[in-house]
């Protein structure tokens, strides 16, 4: 048996809402021997710029509907190495080899003291596996939750959203601060301007005119919490692609979302503690969106004139 004695601490989460995947891969690498890349990490695998919104009924599954055959890439954009293991649906016939196969990297990962990042953990979310008891046949996770669960071998993948996705952090390349901000600025266009698949769902810029329709003509008292949930995931988020920016000295962009970090924020606040059926509560809400829609225009623009996009 082998378990690590790992948290959610130390993960800035202002909302409480910040998106599963993003904080597990955070943590994962705060607990790995690259632990400097933490906070980067959610910036330079795009995730603080990535955005998705159901445009129907603003269904909070739509932040988990995006090509997760990417995420070695995406993780490795940032200078790391990982390992992945997927297994989606329709593909019956290569569900035990999966399973096994990400059991193997689990392990070995745990065994390096690194958590796996790995769906479906307590809740259909991103959390982490932090231990394995071959004579149990169990692992040890950790779910966004906060709670400390036991999971047997045999329901990897198959829990209650029956796909697999596993991703271990195995290394660190010799990869230059200079080129990962390049690839970081790729990537981010890449999303902003709705080339990542994401089905039926609205992604990048268009994502904004989406979320603030509902705050507006498409507005229901029974989607209450999923704008919460919305302004909580993507309001936590824009404070890694601030704070990367800050730290790389590019003072244009930082500044550009630094605004839509304190916009997003303060629509959440105003959404927690005011009365959501007041039009004009929801007005200022939109107001704020619209800003920080306009910001990430504006660096979408930035970032494609740098990248010569």
């Amino acid at each position: 048996m082998k378990k690590l004695n790992i948290d959610w601490g130390g993960i800035e989460d202002k909302t409480g809402f910040l998106f599963s995947f993003a904080k597990s891969l955070s943590a994962a690498v705060k607990n790995s021997p690259y632990s400097d890349l933490c906070e980067d990490i959610i910036a330079t695998s795009g995730f603080a710029f990535r955005m998705w919104v159901d445009p129907d009924v603003l269904c909070p599954s739509a932040t988990s509907i995006w090509d997760f055959e990417s995420q070695k890439k995406w993780v490795e954009n940032g200078g790391l190495i990982c390992d992945y293991v997927g297994r989606y649906w329709e593909q019956d016939d290569i569900e035990e080899e999966r399973r096994r196969k990400a059991t193997e990297i689990i392990k070995e990962s745990i065994d390096r003291g690194i958590p796996a990042v790995s769906w479906d953990i307590g809740v259909p979310e991103w959390g982490l596996i932090i231990g394995y008891n071959d004579e149990e046949s169990s692992f040890e996770a950790l779910s966004i939750m906060g709670e400390y669960l036991k999971m047997p071998y045999e329901i990897l993948g198959k829990r209650e959203i029956p796909i697999l996705s596993v991703l271990t952090v195995t290394g660190r390349q010799d990869k230059s601060r200079e080129d990962i901000y390049h690839d970081t600025l790729k990537t981010a266009i890449s999303h902003l301007r709705g080339k990542e698949w994401c089905d039926n769902n609205k992604s990048g810029l268009e994502a904004y005119p989406a979320l603030m329709a509902f705050f507006d003509g498409k507005y229901s008292q029974d989607l209450s919490w999923n704008m919460e949930y919305y302004l909580g995931t993507y309001g936590a988020l824009k404070y890694y692609a601030y704070r990367y920016f800050e730290k790389v000295g590019s003072n244009d962009l930082a500044a550009l979302y630094k605004k839509v970090y304190s916009n997003w924020i303060e629509a959440f606040g105003i959404k927690r503690n005011e009365d959501i059926n007041d039009m004009k509560v929801r007005e200022r809400i939109n107001a704020l969106l619209k800003d920080s829609y306009e910001c990430e225009i504006g660096a979408a623009e930035l970032m494609e004139r740098e990248t010569g996009a």
